[in-house]
């Protein structure tokens, strides 16, 4: 299982799916694209959709991801990661405790804690969260409420944080660089790639623009 996990290690370019941001003709499309153009992980991420609306998607998504060996994670609900056989879950601050994901789904899942501060990234490492993301970085309109962090969070993860980290919000081609030199190794988007004409070729070009 260590194996599977050190995958988050390697990662670079995290995808989140949202279909209100959505250009392409589906989800599945935009996905297929966003795999060919270099994304290293999805997450599946619908608010609004049901279990059994999220459970058909996630499997259609697992069909192409897990052909090239890109992790499929959902977002918040662990029943839809179990019953959908997906790779992981991503948990919010509210989203429930890891013990209790981690029962449901195993040792083999990968999942990941969403942290908005210095003391809640190191309190999700403690806890033995397999990665973690840490933002939102810049200001989103994908969590309107949420007070940007800034680099300096970014900053205090790569020099205090063992576990992998991603940075995620309002990252984009413009701010990707800065991110990257503040010391992200990985980045999340939605957007950026979500409502590119071209997802595959956004992928492409934000992977270019990593350092």
């Amino acid at each position: 299982m260590p194996l599977k996990k050190n995958l988050c290690r390697n990662w670079k370019l995290y995808v989140i799916t949202d279909p209100g941001a959505l250009k392409a003709a589906s989800i599945e499309g935009a996905v297929r694209l966003a795999v060919e153009g270099g994304a290293s992980a999805v997450q599946l991420r619908d608010k609004k959709a049901s279990n059994a609306e999220l459970i058909s998607l996630a499997k259609k998504l697992l069909a192409i991801t897990r052909p090239k060996g890109v992790p499929l994670l959902v977002n918040d609900r662990a029943l839809v990661a179990k019953l959908s056989g997906a790779d992981g879950l991503h948990l919010g601050q509210g989203d429930g405790s890891l013990a209790k994901a981690r029962a449901l789904l195993g040792e083999e899942a990968l999942i990941g804690r969403s942290t908005h501060s210095p003391e809640q990234a190191l309190a999700a490492e403690k806890d033995g969260f397999d990665y973690i993301g840490v933002g939102p970085v810049f200001a989103t309109p994908t969590k309107p409420g949420a007070q940007p962090v800034g680099l300096e969070l970014v900053r205090f993860a790569a020099a205090n944080v063992r576990i992998p980290f991603v940075a995620i919000g309002g990252i984009d081609a413009g701010n990707i660089r800065q991110v990257s030199e503040a010391g992200a190794k990985t980045v999340a988007v939605v957007r950026a790639v979500m409502c590119a004409e071209d997802p595959k070729r956004a992928a492409e070009d934000l992977r270019k623009r990593l350092k």
